[in-house]
């Protein structure tokens, strides 16, 4: 009566834990969002998997808890970390239903980490991790934790920065940090991370505010310390100040 809920990083093998690829192994069933289930598929071939669309969480983690009590080995699966904007949070919340199911939180890499890889060393000192989906947060909140990660010169991630109903979300984003931050800030976007199509540019907030994106792309901004070094996004933390 296992329910493992595993962060698998961007969807390429190489950016997966040996501790989520072995959770996976173990179970008999992999559960999670479409889109998820159809990258695992290509490496992990003779599993079960069950999926559910977007907005469907619920049902999906009340499935794999179900199996699990039943005494299935069940991995829920999430991009990135399991526990951020994961699924681990939900799996806690509706265990109590299945107080026999043992639930184990394997962590993954966010895409925080590993786009930010690819852009060179954005996130060395503090930063601030915020999406910009309003599906489950209003948009007033939302805003307002931009505006005060921007006025406290984080460095941020956006997550979900836009998508066809949000098509202007990143540039009203853009609009709150200019008010705090100056018009040259260094920032750059991965998009589909570790996938085919990957891509990434490193530009100006000025220049990102009318930058299209989409739900697959992640977003930094720089605090006032960043720079661009041998065409890399670093913030440097100032080790060579001490």
């Amino acid at each position: 009566m296992k329910l493992y809920v595993v962060g698998f990083g961007c969807g390429s093998r190489n950016g997966m834990t040996i501790e989520a690829q072995t959770a996976i192994e173990q179970s008999d069933i992999i559960v999670g969002y479409t889109v998820y289930t159809e990258l695992l598929k290509q490496y992990f071939p003779e599993k079960e998997y069950y999926s559910t669309a977007m907005r469907q969480e619920c049902d999906r983690v009340d499935y794999a808890l179900s199996k699990a009590a039943e005494g299935k080995t069940v991995s829920l699966v999430c991009s990135g970390d399991s526990s951020v904007y994961g699924m681990a949070g939900l799996a806690y919340e509706l265990s109590e239903r299945y107080p026999e199911v043992e639930i184990e939180s394997v962590a993954g890499v966010t895409a925080a980490l590993s786009g930010g890889a690819i852009l060179g060393a954005p996130l060395t000192h503090d930063f601030a991790v915020i999406s910009l989906s309003d599906l489950l947060t209003p948009i007033d909140k939302i805003f307002h934790r931009l505006k005060c990660a921007a006025e406290g010169d984080f460095t941020i991630a956006l997550y979900n920065p836009s998508s066809k109903k949000r098509a202007d979300y990143l540039e009203k984003a853009s609009e709150i940090m200019l008010r705090y931050k100056s018009a040259d800030t260094v920032c750059g976007y991965v998009k589909n991370i570790g996938r085919s199509g990957q891509e990434s540019c490193i530009l100006t907030l000025e220049e990102l505010k009318n930058t299209k994106v989409d739900m697959f792309t992640t977003v930094f901004i720089g605090n006032s310390e960043t720079k661009i070094i041998g065409g890399k996004m670093v913030t440097p933390r100032g080790y060579r100040n001490v």
